[in-house]
C-alpha cells in the first residue's frame, strides 16, 4: 500500500489495527512535526525546555494515542479531513499539561498510589509513590535508578528492552496491561503482559527485601555469638 498517498481517515483507521508498523511509520512522518511543535510550545508555558523532557513528552503523547487499543484514534470522528490536526494538537497539549500538573501535585504530596499487579507489588508501589519533601524527592529518584539497575541485573539481556518497557509503562506511565499489549513492539497478549509484570514485580521486591533479610540474619547471628557463654576448657 502507498501509505504517503492515502487520506488521514484511512491512515488512522489502519493504525488502529494490530501489527501495522508501516502505517505507524507514515503516521509519525506525517504528524510528528505537529506533535513535537505542540509539546515544545506547551512545555515552555510551564518553564520547561530540556530536550530530554521534551522527547519524553512526545513519547508520552504516542503512548496516550496507543492506550486502550488506540481508543482516542478509534473514537475520533472525521467530519472533515483536516480535523485530525486540531485533534492531535488538543491531545498533545493535554498530555503535556497533565504531565506538569502531576509533577506539581507530586511535590505537594497529592500523587496517587500506583495500581498493584497483585499483593506482591505493594513494595514496588510504595517505592514509586511520590513524596512530599525535596529530600524525599531526591531519594525517590535514586530509588527509581536503583530499580532500573535491578532490572538490568536480573532480567536476561535478550528480554531486557521489552521487560523494561513493560515495567515502566505500567508503573510510571500508568498504562493498563491491555494498553501495553496493544503497543506495536510489545508482541504479547494482555495475559502475557500481566505475567511479565508479576514476574518483574516479584524480582524487584526480592531485590529490595533480600538484603534486609540477610542483614537481619547477620545481626541475629552476632547477637547469638555475644550472648553465648564461653566454652569450658578441659
Amino acid at each position: 500500500m502507498d501509505y504517503p498517498s492515502i487520506q488521514p481517515e484511512e491512515l488512522i483507521r489502519i493504525c488502529t489495527r494490530p501489527g501495522q508498523s508501516p502505517a505507524w511509520e507514515e503516521f509519525i512522518r506525517r504528524f510528528n512535526p505537529l506533535i513535537a511543535r505542540v509539546v515544545v510550545r506547551t512545555a515552555r508555558r510551564w518553564g520547561e525546555s530540556s530536550p530530554s523532557v521534551l522527547d519524553d513528552l512526545v513519547q508520552e503523547t504516542y503512548l496516550k494515542l496507543c492506550a486502550e487499543d488506540c481508543r482516542l484514534l478509534r473514537t475520533f470522528e472525521f467530519r472533515r479531513p483536516e480535523a485530525i490536526y486540531g485533534y492531535l494538537k488538543v491531545v498533545t497539549a493535554n498530555v503535556v499539561h497533565d504531565h506538569f500538573k502531576g509533577a506539581h501535585a507530586a511535590k505537594r504530596g497529592s500523587g496517587e498510589i500506583l495500581e498493584d499487579v497483585d499483593d506482591v507489588s505493594t513494595t514496588v508501589s510504595a517505592i514509586l509513590q511520590p513524596s512530599v519533601s525535596n529530600q524525599a524527592s531526591i531519594e525517590r529518584t535514586i530509588l527509581l535508578k536503583e530499580i532500573d539497575q535491578h532490572l538490568a541485573r536480573l532480567v536476561p539481556i535478550a528480554d531486557l528492552p521489552r521487560s523494561r518497557s513493560i515495567f515502566w509503562l505500567y508503573y510510571r506511565s500508568g498504562l493498563s496491561a491491555s494498553a501495553i499489549a496493544s503497543l506495536p513492539d510489545i508482541g504479547l497478549t494482555t495475559k502475557g503482559v500481566e505475567s511479565a509484570l508479576l514476574r518483574l514485580t516479584r524480582l524487584i521486591k526480592t531485590a529490595f527485601t533480600e538484603p534486609t533479610r540477610l542483614r537481619n540474619e547477620r545481626q541475629d547471628s552476632l547477637h547469638d555469638q555475644k550472648g553465648s557463654p564461653p566454652e569450658e576448657s578441659f
